[in-house]
């Protein structure tokens, strides 16, 4: 009996304080590298799949830039982003958010989402816009394990400012 309650103590001393995983990582290759090469390789769970086929109908243009890619590719991207956008990763805290707070629209970008307009208002704009930030399309910059799938409020650490804690 002592080797089980020490055994489960240990398993949760080994879990305490790892975040949880708020949003599916990327798990495909050929996005990471193909998106990844430009900027961050957004997991396919922050915008919904209206979004993500709007934006892949347009590549030629690709917020100024011609990120095209040949027929194999786009349709390997395409069923990726489909398949893992936000309402098919309902399971997963931000995406279900994400969905909740569409209220019919379908933004052109991660960074006009309602969910992440309204996650970001108390931030003050110039902690947003400064040059190591650059705006809220720029997850990394203050989610330090953006990559792993965690968006939790006590992972954020903006520059220039530290870490992030909310007024109460």
């Amino acid at each position: 009996m002592k080797k089980l309650v020490f055994l489960g103590l240990t398993a949760c001393f080994m879990y305490a304080g790892e975040m949880d995983v708020t949003i599916k990582p990327v798990n495909n290759e050929i996005y990471k590298n193909e998106c990844g090469s430009c900027h961050f390789a957004y997991p396919a769970g922050l915008l919904p799949s209206s979004a993500w086929n709007k934006m892949m109908s347009n590549l030629s243009n690709h917020f100024g830039d011609d990120a095209s890619v040949d027929e194999k590719t786009f349709q390997t991207l395409s069923s990726y982003l489909n398949e893992n956008s936000a309402e098919k990763s309902m399971n997963y805290k931000r995406s279900r958010k994400i969905v909740e707070n569409l209220n019919g629209t379908i933004p052109d970008s991660i960074s006009k989402m309602p969910y992440i307009k309204k996650k970001h208002k108390e931030i003050k704009e110039n902690l947003i816009t400064q040059k190591e930030v650059k705006g809220l399309f720029n997850c990394t910059a203050c989610h330090k394990n953006a990559e792993k799938g965690i968006f939790s409020e006590e992972d954020v650490n903006i520059p220039n400012y530290g870490k992030w804690e909310k007024d109460d």
